[in-house]
């Protein structure tokens, strides 16, 4: 397989979770404007390199292909039991509810499940959501382009009533005249169910029917009943399939970069249905390629490095370069900056704020024995800076693809302008992956994926995340530090992430689903 890298190949497929009005010419332009490569640890990466050549001669592979702990194994999917206890569902629903959801498509998936939850905590019947159009995504992508709309209803029927549309004595109703829009300036972030039964309810019962419009981090994770929590994860596991289109392209751009029968995984036949990626013997003879590969999403997104407020290495033009781009793209916090301390770009690295750079991302991978034949695909991004960015990180592996590399231009054509099918693409893969890291722990794609690994992984499907704090010490000795020193203390940094936990308190049941309300334990 060849490797195909250029900066015009990493089109965008998920954004940033911050808007920021960014507009797809802008993220070509910092792309574009092609530099000398900016290396910030130079005498690292020339260890790093040595360490990968000799590498090359041994046979040992990298201990974090497996999940280290055992007891991954135990925790199985079960969001999707009958309950001995239910909420009930009432003869009489109390009305509609219609969701608007905002964002790309993490963000409206995390509000679908929402929606689901909100509706039986109000025993209402949910209106298949809705995406609202956005200048940012510029997709018009509705459920039905990206989600099997008939298997999501079939699934949650025994939990909730949802319907195409509202009945017709209720479509003529101005929603907003009536006082039945509630926007995100009505429900605080993380809301309670209280929150809902004193300021929804009242309107449900008066009108039958509220707009929830945007609905962005609309509800809490705790407290919140055993019951609901359970239907939030019924609802993202089990419930939202990607359409047969999405299906079939993902399980094409799986099999062209993992060339073998595919396993029957668990994992698999949730991501691509009746589209399992499988060789017949003829091809599987003369197929060439890894039998497994890495997934990498890398959060270095011009939004992302400018509104950090850090530095990158790139002097005096970069500083320049990143405030003119604050200015226009991010006011608010240009306006803010004026009136609190400033926090120096050193002091912001050493507290682990800043976003990793391709050249940390690369140093990490190589710290935990990755060899250099390392297939990695690249979760769609406007890495800024582009080629000469990456340059650090291809000089170490160079056998990075991504969809727009792996697939043609027909196959990807009726996906083009529409970034959430593009960003469902990244998901399979980076869900499918042997091994799936991340540079932001934070991300939504990074919590759904992981989340879903674990859900559907069967203890065999290892998510790295690093602690930029860590990180950021152990990079800070750059100058003095022995490549055996930097690989042990990279190690026990992602081994500390990898540890088997239950969910905790108001942590997100979408990224952390081990916990009695997703997932059973088998012992």
């Amino acid at each position: 397989m060849v490797s195909i890298f250029d900066s015009t190949s990493l089109e965008t497929s998920s954004v940033p979770d911050k808007p920021s009005g960014l507009k797809e010419d802008d993220r070509d332009s910092y792309i574009e404007r092609e530099k000398s490569p900016v290396h910030m640890y130079d005498r690292l990466l020339n260890l790093a390199s040595s360490a990968l050549t000799e590498k090359e001669f041994r046979q040992e592979p990298s201990n974090f292909w497996n999940e280290p702990y055992d007891r991954a194994s135990i925790w199985k999917p079960c969001a999707d039991r009958k309950p001995s206890t239910s909420r009930g569902r009432h003869d009489q629903s109390n009305g509609y509810i219609l969701v608007s959801a905002n964002g790309g498509l993490n963000q409206q998936r995390v509000a679908i499940c929402n929606a689901v939850a909100v509706a039986s905590l109000l025993n209402a019947t949910l209106v298949l959501p809705r995406f609202l159009y956005s200048n940012v995504w510029k997709d018009p992508s509705q459920f039905g382009d990206i989600y099997q709309e008939t298997y999501f209803m079939d699934i949650m029927k025994d939990e909730i009533d949802i319907v195409k549309e509202l009945p017709p004595d209720l479509k003529s109703v101005e929603i907003e005249a009536v006082g039945s829009l509630i926007t995100d300036s009505d429900i605080v972030k993380e809301a309670k169910p209280v929150d809902y039964i004193r300021i929804v309810l009242p309107i449900l019962l008066k009108n039958r029917v509220v707009h929830f419009l945007g609905f962005g981090n609309r509800l809490g994770f705790d407290p919140l009943p055993f019951e609901l929590q359970r239907l939030r994860c019924k609802c993202n596991f089990h419930a939202l399939k990607f359409v047969p289109k999405i299906q079939q392209v993902g399980s094409l751009l799986v099999r062209r970069i993992r060339k073998y029968d595919a396993a029957n995984s668990m994992l698999d036949k949730q991501l691509f249905g009746k589209f399992m990626p499988s060789l017949s013997y003829k091809e599987h003879e003369v197929a060439k390629g890894p039998s497994k590969y890495l997934a990498l999403h890398l959060r270095f997104e011009v939004d992302m490095v400018a509104y950090s407020l850090c530095e990158f290495g790139g002097g005096g033009t970069e500083r320049k370069e990143l405030q003119t781009y604050r200015e226009i793209h991010f006011p608010l916090l240009i306006e803010r900056l004026k009136n609190s301390k400033p926090v120096s770009p050193t002091e912001l690295r050493k507290l682990g704020r800043c976003p990793l750079t391709p050249e940390e991302a690369a140093l990490v991978l190589a710290g935990l024995g990755f060899k250099r034949g390392t297939y990695i695909y690249l979760a769609g991004s406007h890495v800024y800076g582009g080629k000469s960015r990456m340059q650090s990180f291809t000089s170490l592996y160079p056998n990075l693809v991504t969809k727009e590399s792996l697939l043609t231009h027909t196959e990807l054509a009726p996906f083009r302008n529409f970034s959430s099918q593009l960003a469902a693409l990244d998901f399979i893969a980076c869900a499918s992956a042997d091994v799936f890291a991340m540079t932001d722990s934070g991300s939504q794609l990074s919590s759904l994926v992981s989340g879903y690994r674990t859900y559907y992984g069967e203890g065999h499907a290892p998510s790295l995340r690093p602690n930029k704090k860590r990180l950021a010490q152990i990079l800070s000795d750059n100058s003095t530090i022995e490549w055996n020193s930097f690989e042990d203390r990279v190690k026990k940094m992602i081994e500390e992430g990898q540890r088997i936990r239950v969910r905790g308190f108001g942590r997100s049941i979408y990224r952390q689903p081990r916990c009695p309300e997703c997932m059973c334990k088998s012992q």
